[in-house]
Formats: C-alpha cells, structure tokens, sequence
C-alpha cells in the first residue's frame, strides 16, 4: 500500500506534468500566432522571436518526456493515470512539431517581407484562423476532458484541407501568370502546407483526448468505417 507522502508525490508530478503541456500548449499557439501576424504585418523582427522562442518549445517537450518517464518507472501508474501521461508525452511532441511548422512560417515570411508586397498575402488568414481554432480546441478537449469536442477535430479538419487545396491552386496560377515572384508564390504555397499540417497535428491532440478520457483509440477509424 503506498504512504500519504507517496501519493502526494505522484499527485504533485501529474499535477506538473499536466500543467507543463498546457505551458507548453500556450507557447505553441502564441509562436504560430505571431509567425502568421509576422508575414501579414511584414514584420522580420516578430518572425526572428519566432525562431528564437522555439527552443523554449523543445527544452519542454523534453522536460515532459523526462517527467512522464519518472513517473512510470516510480509509481506504476494506472488507467486514467498511466493515459494521462502517456497522452500528455504524445501531445507535447506534436506541439513541438506545430512550433516547428511556425518557425518555418516565420522564415519564409522573413523572404517575402524582403520583396515588394504581394496581395495575396491575405488569403492565409482565415487558413490560419481555422488552424488556430482547431488548435485551440484540440487544447481544450485535454484540459476539460472533453471527449466530444476532440472526437468532433477530425471532421472540422477537412474543411482546413478544401482551404489548403484551394490556396495551392491560386499561388500554382500565380506561379505560371507572374515575372520574377514566383519563389514568392512558392513560399506562400509552403505556409499553406504548413497550416494544414498543423489542422492534422491538432486533430492528432484531439484523438489523445479521446484516448485519456474514454480509452478509446480514434486512429485510422476513419479508413476502418469506409
């Protein structure tokens, strides 16, 4: 049987570890929020703190990754227990690769705000809008236990897929109608690219939400109903 003092030690670690993704969480968003607010407000200085406040985002997830595996090799932890940290180690590394989708953002706004101002710039904002907002909510599902919000991601994304596939077709005919901006264009394709993945990484926290709550595994159940 374990002791008050040991409960109360695995108590304060998943306490820690919890608050740790949602630290982590934060810092996500606000990365991804700034390197798109970079590229519309032609800012390079706001993309530079972009990619320097990535590291912060890696020094996390390995914290997180050292915590959760303290905590199995110390306590054992079960059912609910032993999914939260299995669920919080599997989110902090698609938020560490959601960080890594806004740093290349920032880079390739850094390129564009380099060159004269291209119009269509503002055709990423509701892409960006809808990627936060799944973001946001895949967050939201893993803080409030909230199975349905997160089971309801996968469906939400196909949306931010019909936006993405819709941008590459106007910046593929831009690339085709343009003199001399077509590396510009190219850059604009690849944002596009990188906020769709980050709508699939979101979707991802979503099915660990699933996983934490209900036990339930949503991956690959999509292809299992067709």
């Amino acid at each position: 049987m374990q002791t008050p003092h040991i409960l109360r030690d695995f108590d304060h670690a998943i306490s820690t570890l919890r608050g740790q993704v949602m630290s982590m969480a934060a810092i996500t968003r606000n990365n991804l929020e700034r390197a798109v607010r970079s590229l519309l407000e032609r800012n390079p200085e706001l993309a530079n703190a972009v990619i320097a406040d990535d590291s912060e985002v890696d020094d996390l997830e390995r914290r997180i990754d050292q915590l959760g595996m303290e905590i199995l090799v110390r306590f054992h932890p079960l059912a609910t227990d032993l999914r939260l940290v299995i669920s919080s180690m599997k989110i902090s590394m698609n938020l560490e690769r959601i960080s890594d989708h806004a740093t290349n953002i920032a880079k390739r706004a850094k390129k564009i705000s380099a060159t004269a101002e291209i119009q269509e710039c503002t055709l990423i904002e509701p892409i960006y809008a809808l990627a936060d907002h799944l973001l946001r909510d895949a967050v939201a599902a893993f803080s409030d236990r909230d199975v349905k919000l997160g089971a309801s991601l996968h469906e939400r994304d196909k949306e931010l897929d019909k936006m993405h596939k819709a941008a590459n077709a106007t910046f593929g005919a831009r690339i085709e109608q343009s003199v001399g901006r077509s590396q510009d264009y190219l850059h604009l394709i690849l944002i596009v690219r990188s906020l769709e993945r980050v709508g699939d990484l979101a979707t991802n926290i979503g099915e660990d939400a699933v996983f934490l709550d209900s036990a339930k595994d949503l991956r690959h159940e999509s292809k299992r109903n067709v």
